[in-house]
C-alpha cells in the first residue's frame, strides 16, 4: 500500500510539474518505470472479467449475454473503433423449439464487437437464413443431408466494401460451398454475391474454411481453405469480384497429412509479418472436441510452399511444428481442450493477436472464446502467451521478478490415436484420454541462477530473454511479458517459447 501511494503521489507531482514545462522527459520515464516494476508483481490480486462456466446463461433467450461464450471457429478483423468477430454459429444446450419460441434465430453466423479484446458485445447473427443456391447444392451432393448451418466465416476489406465468406456443408462429406456476401457495414445487412467454390465426392479438395490475404508485393487476392478431405488448398481471386479469377479454380495443394483416417488437419489462417516479410499458416490438426492443437509454417510467397519449424514442406505428409496450442491444464482450473481454428488479427503497432475456441474440461462441451497475444522469437517463429488477454500492463521487468515459484507447460502433441468420421471423433470419444492433457509442474527460480527442480536458468534483461535448463535440455530464447493468471485471479509474469523440436513451452509465476 505504501508503494501504491508513492507511485499515485509522484504522477501527482509529475502532473503539476507538466503543467510548469520543467522536467526533461528522461527523468519523467524513470518516474513512470520506478512506479509500474514496484505494484505490478507481487503476483498481484486482479478479478478474471468473467466465469468460464456459462452454464447459467445456456437458455436461448440469454444470447446477449454471450460475450466470450459459445463462440467457435473465430474470424476477427478491427474496423473503425471495434473489433468484429463472425464464428460458426455452434451452442451448447442449443435447443431449436425454445429459440423459435423465444424469437431467436439459429444457424447463421454470431456477431460480436469489442473496443478491447476482453469485454465482447453480442450484436446478433449475419444473416436470415442459410443461402438457398448453397442448401441446393448441399443437398444435391449429399442425398438430401446437411446445410443446416453456416460454418467458419471469414471477414476482409476491399475499399470501402466489407466482404463476408461463408461455408455450408453436410457434415463428414465433401458437399460443400463456399459463399461470398458483401455490405457496406461489418454489422450488415449482407447482399448475396455469389459461389467462391463448391466441391463433391468428385473433386479431391473441401470447399469449407476459407481465409484470405493480399499479396504485399503484387496486390493479387488468394484464398486459403479445405479440410481432412484432401489437405489444404490456394487459389487466387479477383480483387474486384473477390471470386476466383478462373471460373472452376480450385487452386493448388499446399498442406496435407498422411493418415486421413486419424490424423485430421482443418482451418487454415493466413497471416502477414511486414517486420519480418513472411506469411504465416496456421492449421489445425485432430478433433475438434478433443485433442485439437494449432501448428504453423511460413513462406516468402502467400501462395507458398510453406515450411515448418524442421524446414519440412506442409505439403509433404509428416507431421509438422511448431505446435502452438493443445489441450492444457494449469493448477487450481479443469482445463481446455479442442484449443484450435483460430484466426490472427495484427494491429497498426505490429503486435499480433490470436482468436480460437477452447473447450471446458473435462466434459468439453462449453465454447469459450480465447484471445492469446503472439509474439515472435529469435528465429521468427510465432508462439502465444499461455494465458489469455486482459490488456496487460507494459512494464519494465527485471531479473527480480524472475525469481520465485513458477508453473510450466511443456505443450505436447496427441499420444493417443483416435479412429476419425469426417475428421471427427466417433460418438463416445469427446473426452481426453489421460495422458492428452497437458498439465503444468511446479519449478522454483532462486536467486542464484539455479532452478531447483531441474538445473539452472539466465535472463536477460535488455532482451526480455530466458534461457532454461531442464535436466540435460536447455531450453533457450523464452519471451518474458506481463500478463493475466486466470487460474488465480492475478497479475503476473508470463513467459512462452519454443524447445529444440518445436514444441511450446509456457511459464507463468504463481508466487
Amino acid at each position: 500500500m505504501m508503494r501504491l501511494y508513492f507511485c499515485r503521489k509522484l504522477i501527482v507531482i509529475y502532473t503539476n510539474i507538466m503543467q510548469k514545462q520543467i522536467l526533461s522527459g528522461a527523468i519523467i520515464i524513470i518516474l513512470l518505470l520506478s512506479c509500474s516494476k514496484s505494484i505490478v508483481f507481487a503476483p498481484t490480486s486482479s478479478p478474471n472479467p468473467w466465469v468460464d462456466d456459462y452454464t447459467s446463461l445456456s437458455k436461448m433467450e440469454s444470447y446477449r449475454s454471450w460475450g466470450t461464450y459459445n463462440v467457435h471457429d473465430p474470424a476477427c478483423k478491427k474496423f473503425g473503433d471495434y473489433y468484429y468477430m463472425y464464428s460458426t454459429d455452434a451452442i451448447y444446450a442449443e435447443n431449436k423449439e425454445e429459440a423459435k419460441e423465444k424469437g431467436v434465430p439459429l444457424g447463421y453466423i454470431q456477431v460480436r464487437r469489442s473496443k478491447d479484446l476482453v469485454y465482447w458485445e453480442f450484436v446478433g447473427w449475419a444473416f436470415p437464413e442459410i443461402p438457398q443456391e448453397a442448401v441446393q447444392w448441399v443437398h444435391k451432393n449429399a442425398n438430401g443431408r446437411g446445410a443446416t448451418n453456416i460454418w467458419a466465416p471469414y471477414i476482409i476489406k476491399y475499399n470501402d466494401t466489407y466482404r463476408l465468406y461463408y461455408c455450408v456443408s453436410a457434415f463428414g462429406q465433401k458437399a460443400s460451398y463456399i459463399g461470398l456476401t458483401e455490405s457496406d457495414s461489418p454489422e450488415g445487412p449482407w447482399i448475396q454475391k455469389g459461389c467462391v467454390l463448391k466441391t463433391n465426392d468428385k473433386t479431391l479438395m473441401n470447399a469449407i474454411d476459407p481465409s484470405v490475404i493480399v499479396d504485399a508485393s503484387t496486390g493479387k487476392w488468394w484464398m486459403h481453405y479445405g479440410s481432412f478431405f484432401g489437405g489444404l488448398y490456394c487459389v487466387q481471386l479477383n480483387n474486384e469480384t473477390g471470386l476466383t479469377k478462373k471460373v472452376g479454380d480450385k487452386g493448388h495443394l499446399v498442406a496435407r497429412r498422411a493418415n486421413y483416417t486419424k490424423d485430421n488437419l482443418e482451418a487454415p489462417e493466413i497471416v502477414y509479418s511486414p517486420e519480418l516479410k513472411k506469411y504465416f499458416l496456421f492449421v489445425s490438426y485432430d478433433p475438434l472436441m478433443t485433442t485439437y492443437n494449432i501448428r504453423v509454417g511460413r513462406s516468402d510467397s502467400p501462395e507458398g510452399p510453406f515450411l515448418d519449424y524442421t524446414g519440412q514442406a506442409l505439403a509433404d505428409t509428416t507431421n509438422n511444428f511448431p505446435i502452438l496450442t493443445a489441450p492444457y491444464q494449469f493448477k487450481n482450473h479443469p482445463g481446455w481442450a479442442g484449443t484450435g481454428h483460430c484466426g490472427v488479427w495484427r494491429e497498426d503497432d505490429g503486435r499480433f493477436f490470436m482468436f480460437h475456441q477452447a473447450r471446458l474440461s473435462p466434459d468439453n462441451q462449453l465454447m469459450v472464446l480465447h484471445v492469446r497475444q503472439v509474439y515472435f522469437n529469435a528465429d521468427g517463429w510465432p508462439v502465444v502467451s499461455p494465458e489469455r488477454y486482459t490488456a496487460n500492463k507494459l512494464v519494465n521487468i527485471s531479473r527480480k521478478e524472475i525469481v520465485g515459484r513458477w508453473e510450466i507447460i511443456r505443450i505436447q502433441e496427441p499420444r493417443h490415436e483416435r479412429n476419425l468420421e469426417g475428421g471427427q471423433v466417433l460418438w463416445g470419444e469427446g473426452g481426453l484420454n489421460e495422458n492428452e492433457l497437458n498439465v503444468s509442474s511446479l519449478y522454483s527460480f532462486r536467486d542464484d541462477g539455479i532452478l531447483e527442480e531441474a538445473g539452472n536458468w539466465m535472463f536477460d534483461a535488455n532482451k526480455k530473454i530466458l534461457d532454461i535448463r531442464i535436466g540435460e535440455e536447455v531450453i533457450k530464447n523464452l519471451i518474458i511479458f506481463a500478463g493475466h493468471d486466470w487460474e488465480n485471479q492475478k497479475e503476473t509474469v508470463l513467459f512462452t517459447g519454443l524447445d529444440s523440436k518445436g514444441r511450446s513451452v509456457w511459464g507463468k509465476r504463481i508466487k
